[in-house]
């Protein structure tokens, strides 16, 4: 696969991972409070908003690559 291509699939690819491991973290983050896990639950949101800055990064990489072709 062309290097140009590859890119964009794979970026495409990142946050449609990251989407789905983020809905897991809040299942996760949900149960760890309904456990009594609060700090627990606590860094687990602190992840998910981590990753979804970073898929937020990840999307303008992508628009910024689609606008450019």
């Amino acid at each position: 696969m062309e290097e140009r291509s590859k890119l964009s699939t794979i970026l495409a690819h990142w946050i449609e991972h990251n989407q789905s491991h983020i809905g897991e973290y809040e299942k996760w983050a949900q149960r760890a409070g309904v456990l009594g896990l609060e700090p627990v639950k606590t860094e687990i949101e602190k992840a998910i908003r981590k990753l979804s800055e970073a898929n937020h990064n990840l999307e303008k990489a992508l628009k910024v690559f689609n606008s450019s072709s």
